[in-house]
């Protein structure tokens, strides 16, 4: 299983990206099956992480935001799978506070880790390697396929940085994308007219990245960094130092022969208004890109890998992120809200033996059905606390009896980055109802079919209100369903824990 962190859909060739060619992806995807419409349950990095271990919600797993500590005592795939004869592996990204169980052997970065020269737990012990993460994390991977018991079975979960927030390409891949104007996307000036406060509120736009430690701008000495960069009192300047003094002298040179030109060229034309957000995207843009290019490279490295050991074609391979990512739409970067761009990930499979080259799945899936489908592939029991399902029985028929709509609930407010306000909703097929909660009590109402970029908020027209009914009925149901007695207080007076 292989997961990289912010992945969005709109920068994968086989989702019909205009911004970049992923031809490894695009293979898992066209030599088995790409869903079209896949979704998390949560969108941010640890809980959809806990998602993915337990096939159970936030609000069940214990881990509802990047505060808390993930209950490593708990039943999770990795340990079923151990469990069932199983060599067990992780290998990469963890970001879950508590050390990995379940796993033969692991080797972690710390927290979010860095793009270049990591620190990385191997069993409990630090090591510094250096390099470029991505490239680093593949090596390890594949060390750990070679070092793994010839007679048995294995699950690799291989979990990237990339293209995680600061967007730091490899040093090969410097300028990958500078021949070309990347498109912006048509929202990236939304004034979010009929959106609630919380689409207002939030501090992710593009326009208020940091200089240093977003945009990589070399600021000259006493320059403030003008950037909120969602951290309320960050600093771009300290944040950024703190990743380049990890460069060796080597690196850095070669880093600063790149990006001294482009932030030299930035203070001489001084743009300003509209001419400085275009800028400020084509910058995250280019640089999130590269990051992409190499994850897909390495995941090209994967495949040579396992076809060179007799292993594609037996092999259960599946890609996807552990959330989506706004690439501009809104103005905005990061995740978080149920908006598409954020919900959506990309999940595509490949397996011969049981998976039909070629196949496009439009039901409605979620990060939640990958343990099911994984138990289910390796012919172990899915335990009945699962909240998800086996993807399986879609890889061969569109199985009528499948879910009708999505559940989301995301928690992280006030406390956390970026000040996207709590809410959850319900996603069927056609229409989307979310209900911001906590400090405010907005609802949200958008017809996907002729609104895909949800600018238009339809909540409360009366000629919409058995629709509205029937959803608010369907979003009961499945709280009811998925137990979620999350107290849902509006108005309340906020305290940070």
């Amino acid at each position: 299983m292989i997961m990289t962190d912010d992945h969005a859909k709109n920068a994968v060739s086989v989702y019909g990206s205009k911004l970049i060619k992923t031809p490894n992806i695009d293979r898992l995807g066209d030599e088995g099956i790409r869903f079209e419409n896949a979704f998390v349950t949560n969108a941010l990095c640890g809980p959809s992480r806990a998602v993915i271990l337990t096939g159970k919600y936030s609000h069940i797993n214990g881990f509802r935001d990047n505060n808390d500590r993930f209950d490593n005592t708990q039943v999770t795939l990795p340990k079923i799978l151990q469990q069932a004869g199983y060599y067990t592996a992780v290998v990469g990204k963890w970001h879950l506070v508590t050390k990995p169980t379940g796993f033969d052997y692991w080797n972690i970065l710390i927290d979010q880790g860095t793009y270049y020269n990591p620190d990385l737990v191997q069993m409990g012990d630090t090591i510094r390697k250096e390099g470029y993460t991505t490239d680093i994390i593949t090596d390890l991977a594949l060390q750990t396929l070679d070092a793994r018991p010839a007679d048995k079975p294995f699950c690799l979960m291989l979990h990237q940085k990339a293209p995680h927030r600061n967007w730091m390409p490899n040093l090969k891949d410097l300028g990958a994308f500078d021949s070309v104007a990347i498109p912006a996307p048509s929202t990236l000036f939304d004034d979010y007219k009929t959106r609630s406060a919380a689409a207002r509120e939030q501090d992710m736009e593009i326009r208020n990245m940091f200089y240093a430690y977003d945009l990589k701008l070399m600021m000259p000495e006493g320059m403030k960094d003008p950037g909120t960069g969602g951290h309320a009192g960050g600093d771009g300047r300290k944040f950024w130092q703190m990743d380049y003094q990890r460069f060796t002298e080597a690196q850095k040179k070669q880093w600063d022969a790149y990006y001294k030109p482009i932030s030299d060229d930035f203070y001489k034309k001084n743009p300003n208004g509209k001419a400085l957000e275009e800028w400020k995207y084509q910058r995250y843009i280019k640089d999130y890109l590269s990051c992409v290019r190499s994850v897909d490279e390495n995941i090209g490295k994967l495949l040579a890998y396992l076809e060179s050991k007799n292993l594609l074609d037996n092999t259960l391979i599946i890609y996807t992120s552990d959330q989506g990512f706004f690439l501009g739409e809104h103005g905005w970067y990061d995740k978080r809200f149920m908006y598409e761009e954020s919900l959506g990930i990309p999940l595509v499979m490949r397996y011969p033996e049981k998976i039909k080259a070629g196949q496009v799945n439009h039901n409605l899936v979620m990060n939640l059905d990958i343990a099911p489908t994984v138990l289910e592939s390796a012919g172990v029991p899915v335990p009945a606390d699962m909240q998800g399902r086996s993807l399986l029985g879609l890889t061969s028929t569109n199985e009528g009896q499948w879910r009708k709509g999505i559940y989301y609930h995301y928690y992280e407010f006030p406390y956390g980055a970026h000040k996207v306000k709590k809410h959850y909703g319900i996603r069927t097929d056609r229409y989307k109802l979310i209900h911001f909660y906590n400090d405010i009590d907005a609802w949200e109402l958008y017809d996907l079919k002729a609104d895909p970029h949800e600018l238009n908020n339809l909540y409360g027209r009366k000629e919409l209100q058995t629709l509205t009914d029937s959803l608010k009925t369907a979003l009961k149901e499945l709280r009811l369903q998925y137990s979620d007695t999350t107290k849902l207080e509006t108005g309340a007076k906020l305290k940070s824990r």
